[in-house]
């Protein structure tokens, strides 16, 4: 787990393992930004580049729905209030394969947005296929605030 002693834009896993099937990202938090829920970014490898990235989203607010799709790296929201993001990695060692991910998040407060997103990872030019072994979670308006928790697990083989 990564508890967060300062504000900052971003935090970053990295040297992870390659002996797991599966990782589960667990965010646990809030961001500065006020002014409307607030987004997160996931990078893997240290490619910040959205063309690399599409995602799917579903989401709502308790009054109304919507979806849209982006060449973006998102994968939740966060709020002035504490809330919540899971995001599971499939297959994150493998080298044959581009990378997917799946996120359910539930931002709090007047802002509060639970939604669901499915994201693809094409890979980094000349590496589309690499095992991810680095992840950056970036807040993507805001700060993630003191108290805020990232804890990074590990799923074996079953």
């Amino acid at each position: 787990a990564l508890p967060i002693s300062s504000a900052a834009s971003n935090y970053t896993f990295s040297s992870i393992p390659s002996t797991y099937t599966d990782l589960v990202l667990v965010i646990a938090g809030k961001t500065s930004y006020s002014a409307s829920a607030d987004a997160m970014y996931l990078f893997f490898n240290g490619d910040v580049d959205n063309s690399h990235y599409s995602i799917t989203r579903l989401y709502g607010n308790g009054s109304s729905a919507s979806s849209d799709r982006y060449s973006a790296s998102y994968m939740g929201w966060l709020s002035t209030d504490f809330g919540a993001t899971v995001v599971h990695i499939n297959n994150y060692a493998n080298t044959t394969t581009y990378k997917t991910y799946l996120t359910s998040s539930k931002s709090n407060g007047s802002y509060g947005i639970t939604g669901a997103t499915v994201g693809l990872w094409r890979g980094s030019t000349g590496s589309a296929t690499q095992a991810i072994t680095s992840i950056r979670v970036d807040d993507v308006s805001g700060n993630f605030q003191i108290g805020t928790t990232m804890s990074l697990y590990g799923i074996a083989a079953a």
